[in-house]
């Protein structure tokens, strides 16, 4: 029964420690924010691009030179993986081949430059 317990505190604390928190307000660009992989990403979407902005706790840009990414887009039965590039000091930007449609779930997996990981889920 302790072994039971130890195990269950051990689980909790590490789903803890792995938590994102949820951003209810809109990035300085006006898109939509999560944490991933230590920094904030904001979500920005015109037709077929899509834009993520690599931002600090302040929501102040930071530089995204050596971040690489990719992003899981889905919309109904449509799957699309879209590789990111770095687009300016602080972005990092791809094409998808059709426009995104409203109410798509898109994945970003972000690494940056210094190895960190993660992934966070966005719906356009």
């Amino acid at each position: 029964m302790k072994l039971i317990a130890v195990v269950l505190a051990a689980a909790l604390a590490s789903s803890a420690a792995f938590a994102q928190h949820k951003h209810s307000s809109k990035g300085p660009n006006g898109g939509t924010m999560e944490d991933v992989a230590g920094v904030h990403a904001e979500l920005i979407t015109s037709g077929s691009t899509v834009t993520f902005n690599v931002l600090d706790e302040d929501s102040k840009p930071i530089k995204a030179a050596g971040y690489s990414g990719s992003v899981l887009i889905v919309s109904g039965s449509e799957r699309e993986t879209v590789q990111l590039a770095q687009a300016g000091d602080s972005a990092l930007k791809g094409e998808a081949k059709k426009p995104i449609a409203k109410g798509s779930s898109i994945t970003l997996m972000l690494k940056t430059d210094k190895g960190k990981s993660g992934q966070a889920r966005f719906t356009q």
